[in-house]
């Protein structure tokens, strides 16, 4: 077996000149773009897999060093010039240049102004999220053997036919001669969507050339610095209030950095919009843009946006009930969607939201109304006070609350059709075949459970077969609550057929299902598959903080959630997925800092990066609303649409101070204290 290693660009944007190379050995081969036979890009997506001229971050692979030994290939490695011309790059999108745009979305442009030029009162906000590192348990890799116009390819990946369809074209092979295989992936945060299709393409050109099996592994720095993060946003809010308090129309202007490739574009857009019109019954006007810089793709972190959009939707709306001195839950239960509402993309809801049940449900177990009130009485009690002589710790608490739905606005593949199959055997066993991967032993379990179930069999007589990509069961990627909202209803149909055809036809018996989407509404100009949000999960987050009035640094007294998922086919699974989710989104929210300084990310972070620890997490507890009549429905991301923005409704009642953005950290809290203490020295008693 051969190793690979990556020469990679050394500036964000420019073309390169050339490669000087040191004489290698017979053993050791230098890959450059110009050696793809096929096509020098991913399937979908504009990632070439080695730039032949122009180069968009700082870190794009170049070339490839293919030998037997690894630290031999890291010492030819060092000694490698790559000549380059460098162009002067863009890293902000404040002000981005028509060249910079992906995508567009004006949505009733100007229709709000008579609502402003009649409201009361207006708020405005701008709200910022920063990006975040999947951090995943290792580093990208794939291991390629080809043979006799043949490869086979191992790598952690949510979606094996990407894989499979990248490297046929990337090699200029058919698509059978080709079989890709899912190692395990651990908890990837949708990490490993697309990017192991780069990984896996390359390790797969060098086994080509070589003609010998080649493994390629990222170090964890070069991982780190490298791979996809979830994307940054800014969203602009400003709403105008009616006497009464209602919204009488708002304005949204939001800009997203997709960083150097448009990577699911329309996708991420469209869902940040969705999120950022939030879960309110108001007439709109939205601008929205996605923009390419020259730092490393961006791309989905545990959904494709919508938690950008919700964190800038349900913090707009506590301000909204701060400045009117309501409480926010109760602001919230009077200005729900309901049903036969559309959202912002046009789907029509065809139930009541269960969302004033959620709210009433989270508020009693952690008894908010009682809470709010006597913070707020607290906040109120302590302005134009220097707070900070009493010797006391700060409280506050928070409420938010979103949706998520089940599947991908825009089909993933040619045609968006994704299959299962099913044979029952004739000695009475069932066989499920489907190319989903997933991280959990759990999801396996609850198809077998259901086929077990709903044929009368038991369920050790029920096994999975995990077809790997040289099959033609193409289940789909494994992303958006997939393994539930999609696959487990196809399990269901499969099964239906099965009985139908049981006692008149002969085993075996072999069925297959597939979904497909349901193109009936435009949004924008773009069919959407409406099917996505037909049906959807809700949940409602309350976090409770204390901060410290010395040392500014919050602690997190309790983050309750309350789910409606429809019906739960595994609680234990459930509530793993929801807890994990609430630790990532909370690291998200105050601890995982991160950016990029002219399109690299600093040292420091890359060596000093913090997740949350085990010994930070606070107290968790999650609730279910039982609804065992609705289809059992996606829930890894809704806490990630609600936690971040309650927490920072928290710290914001607790300093007195409208926090706009996350990560929330101790500085940023540090330093708004210091601004309240200010303002209260110079405050004089009459």
């Amino acid at each position: 077996m051969l190793y690979a290693l990556t020469l990679r660009s050394p500036v964000a944007k420019g073309c390169v000149k050339g490669i000087e190379c040191p004489s290698l050995p017979d053993s050791y081969t230098l890959i450059k773009a110009s050696d793809i036979p096929g096509k020098n890009q991913l399937t979908d997506f504009p990632i070439p897999i080695l730039a032949s001229e122009a180069v968009s971050y700082i870190g794009q692979p170049i070339a490839l060093l293919v030998g037997p030994q690894e630290h031999i290939l890291e010492d030819y490695a060092s000694q490698c010039l790559i000549g380059m011309q460098e162009v002067q790059p863009a890293f902000e999108v404040h002000s981005f240049s028509p060249d910079m745009l992906l995508a567009r979305r004006s949505v009733n442009p100007r229709t709000t102004e008579k609502a402003f030029e009649e409201a009361k009162t207006i708020i405005s906000g701008i709200y910022q999220t920063g990006i975040q590192e999947h951090w995943y348990s290792e580093p990208h890799g794939a291991a390629a053997v080809y043979s006799s116009n043949t490869i086979s390819v191992h790598t952690a990946t949510q979606w094996p036919f990407h894989v499979k369809r990248s490297l046929a074209g990337v090699l200029n092979l058919p698509d059978d001669a080709v079989t890709v295989v899912s190692a395990y992936l651990g908890i990837h945060l949708d990490g490993k969507l697309w990017y192991p299709s780069l990984i896996a393409c390359q390790a797969g050109l060098a086994s080509f050339i070589t003609g010998k099996p080649v493994k390629l592994c990222l170090t964890r720095e070069e991982d780190f610095r490298y791979s996809p993060k979830r994307n940054g946003s800014e969203i602009h809010i400003r709403s105008a209030l009616g006497e009464k308090g209602e919204v009488l129309g708002m304005d949204l202007n939001l800009t997203l950095n997709l960083g150097s490739e448009g990577i699911f574009t329309d996708e991420i857009l469209d869902r940040t919009c969705l999120g950022g019109l939030g879960v309110y019954n108001s007439a709109f006007s939205l601008e929205g843009a996605a923009v390419k810089t020259n730092i490393p793709p961006q791309g989905p972190l545990s959904g494709f946006g919508l938690a950008q959009g919700f964190f800038a939707a349900e913090r707009h709306i506590s301000r909204i009930a701060d400045a009117l001195r309501q409480d926010p839950a109760e602001w919230r239960k009077a200005h729900l969607l309901k049903k036969g509402d559309k959202l912002g993309i046009g789907i029509s809801l065809k139930e009541n939201p269960p969302l004033e049940k959620l709210i009433e449900t989270v508020a009693s177990s952690c008894d908010y109304h009682r809470k709010w009130a006597s913070y707020e009485l607290l906040r109120i009690s302590r302005r134009g006070s220097a707070f900070e002589e009493k010797q006391e710790k700060l409280r506050g608490i928070g409420i938010a609350a979103a949706y998520q739905g089940n599947g991908f606005l825009y089909p993933q593949s040619d045609k968006g059709v994704y299959s299962i199959g099913m044979t029952l055997e004739k000695d009475g066993s069932l066989e499920i075949e489907t190319s989903m991967v997933s991280e959990n032993r759990e999801f396996i379990n609850i198809w077998r459970d259901i086929a077990a179930e709903m044929l009368a069999i038991a369920p050790s007589h029920v096994r999975l077969s995990l077809k790997d990509a040289s099959q033609s069961i193409d289940s789909g990627p494994a992303s958006i609550s997939r393994h539930i909202g999609v696959i487990s209803r196809l399990v269901e149909r499969c099964c239906i057929a099965i009985r139908k055809q049981r006692f008149r036809d002969p085993l075996p018996i072999r069925v297959r299902r597939s979904c497909r989407p349901d193109r009936g509404i435009n949004w924008v100009g773009k069919p959407l598959d409406q099917n996505s949000f037909s049906s959807m999960s809700w949940a409602v987050a309350v976090v409770e903080t204390e901060v410290d009035v010395f040392s500014y640094t919050p602690n997190i007294r309790g983050v309750w959630l309350v789910v409606d998922g429809g019906r739960i086919l595994s609680e234990k699974q459930a509530r793993r997925t929801l807890t994990v989710s609430a630790i990532e989104a909370l690291g998200w929210a105050y601890q995982e800092q991160l950016y990029y300084e002219e399109g690299k990310i600093p040292s420091s972070l890359a060596k000093n990066y913090q997740m949350l620890l085990a010994r930070d997490v606070p107290p968790i507890y999650i609730d279910f609303s039982k609804n065992d009549s609705a289809a059992p429905r996606g829930i890894g991301e809704l806490p990630f649409n609600c936690i971040p923005a309650a927490y920072v409704q928290a710290v914001s009642q607790a300093l007195d101070h409208p926090f706009e953005r996350i990560p929330l950290c101790s500085r940023d809290i540090w330093e708004a204290g210091k601004l309240k203490q200010e303002e209260g020295r110079q405050i004089k008693p009459d």
